[in-house]
């Protein structure tokens, strides 16, 4: 089993990543989708928290690798993309799972992250760049920047969509190999 996990910044280009992977024809799991799901399912104590917030306390309740694990639990393809891992805990996790764990970093600079978290105006948008800044510093300290770092391939969403989807198929193909 090859598992290819993605990381990156709020922003970055994580969800048109997983749009251009099925497009190629492959299986996902998003794993801010399982940390939706146990976010309805939480207990009353946690009704006034928001999902960012939820998903910190969780952490921090059951180790930094909870969301992994959980994941792990809805695992069932040979070769499978999973998206939003936030540190190297969780890599760890699907490692113990397969030897053939391949991490993709997607970066993009905070400047064009924030601009495209603001036009998707999605419930979690930040409000102003200080509640931006706010959310990456927690995402860093969660471990994700020494994921990135230590990403096994790299790729740079700065320009066009095409050109971004041109760059994941090429990066697909490269670890498929």
């Amino acid at each position: 089993m090859r598992l290819i996990v993605t990381v990156g910044m709020p922003g970055s280009g994580k969800e048109e990543f997983l749009t251009a992977v099925k497009e190629l024809g492959h299986q996902s799991i998003r794993m801010g989708d399982v940390v939706r799901e146990f976010y309805t399912e939480r207990n009353l104590e946690d009704n006034s928290l928001s999902i960012s917030q939820f998903a910190d306390i969780e952490r921090k309740r059951h180790g930094f690798d909870i969301w992994a694990r959980r994941t792990v639990e809805k695992i069932s393809e040979l070769t499978l993309m999973i998206d939003g891992c936030r540190s190297m805990d969780e890599i760890e996790v699907y490692r113990k799972v397969t030897g053939d764990v391949r991490i993709i970093g997607i970066l993009a600079s905070p400047k064009t992250r924030y601009k495209r978290l603001v036009a998707r105006a999605r419930d979690d948008a930040p409000k102003d760049i200080y509640e931006f800044q706010t959310r990456d510093r927690r995402e860093i300290n969660w471990g994700l920047a020494e994921a990135l770092v230590l990403a096994d391939h790299v790729i740079v969403n700065e320009s066009s969509l095409g050109d971004f989807k041109d760059n994941v198929e090429k990066t697909i193909k490269e670890v498929l190999r």
